[in-house]
């Protein structure tokens, strides 16, 4: 099933590790075939990889920009979300964590970062950077 994205102008995305910009006017790209797909939104820069739960969804984005290379990137999501879990004893969350283990392994990685948005909603809310029921996540 080909995927569609409506593109504001000047945004930009990540196609298959290749960072592409819409022009000056809305635009509609239809995708025929799978590939890795990240919008602007939904990219994190290395300083904005600044909590536990962020340094995992860096980790596990960086496996799905570049699946390719993604051994690389898998002792240090292993590492960052094992030290989650040994500090979280919500029951919800750590099993939120095992399921975005199983993705990586299984090479799902985009379904391991919308897990992984759980995980920074439900820190940003323990920690009190958002009120409860607002997603970190941009939309």
């Amino acid at each position: 099933m080909p995927l569609k994205l409506s593109l504001k102008p000047g945004e930009k995305f990540v196609l298959n590790g290749a960072v592409v910009q819409n022009g000056d006017r809305r635009g509609v790209l239809v995708l025929q075939n799978k590939a890795s797909v990240l919008r602007e939104k939904d990219i994190l820069q290395p300083e904005q990889a600044n909590t536990p739960s962020r340094r995992i969804y860096f980790q596990v984005m960086l496996m799905y920009i570049d699946q390719a290379d993604a051994q690389k990137y898998y002792d240090e999501f292993v590492r960052r979300l094992s030290e989650f879990m040994g500090a979280i004893k919500n029951p919800e969350i750590l099993a939120e964590c095992v399921t975005i283990s199983r993705c990586c392994l299984q090479k799902d990685y985009y379904k391991a970062l919308l897990g992984c948005r759980k995980l920074i909603d439900y820190e940003d809310m323990r920690l009190g950077n958002v009120p409860a029921g607002v997603s970190a996540g941009g939309d």
